[in-house]
């Protein structure tokens, strides 16, 4: 029997794990590794390069993305709209996480004596609330879910 075709509650059941309720999941698992790329790429060029760890934190922003995109449009959300890729739409998804994260960033540098690795972590988990739901809601909305132009 499909999922599809039992009542609500015997799917719930039968099927707990289903690849919606698992999106979450999946999301912070490949966000995770984005964001691992993107810490690693950061602390790098601030160690061996003596960049400054807000212009480090742009190359890591860059490693990241590459890292985000392949995993969420093959893991996360494993839908296209129209049967195209939203690759527009996941870089301005992506470049509004990125400018969330680093007016966070950039505050807790000048407004916090955090170490610069704290203050990265913080800002990467509140750009990454941000990112999911634009994601979810616009990058990889299907026709039915769609809900902005």
């Amino acid at each position: 029997m499909e999922p599809s075709t039992l009542p609500a509650t015997a799917r719930d059941l039968l099927f707990p794990l289903t690849p919606d309720r698992l999106r979450p999941l999946f999301f912070c698992l490949v966000g995770g590794a984005a964001a691992c790329a993107h810490f690693a790429v950061t602390v790098l060029c601030v160690a061996s390069l003596r960049w400054p760890p807000l212009l480090a934190s742009c190359a890591g922003y860059i490693v990241g993305l590459a890292t985000s995109y392949g995993g969420q449009s093959r893991i996360t959300f494993r839908r296209t709209r129209d049967g195209r890729e939203p690759v527009g739409r996941f870089v301005l998804s992506s470049l509004s996480g990125f400018a969330v994260n680093s007016a966070v960033f950039g505050a807790m540098l000048r407004w916090t004596s955090l170490d610069y690795r704290l203050s990265l972590a913080t800002a990467l988990v509140i750009a990454a609330a941000v990112t999911f739901v634009i994601m979810d809601r616009w990058v990889f909305a299907t026709k039915d879910s769609d809900r902005g132009g």
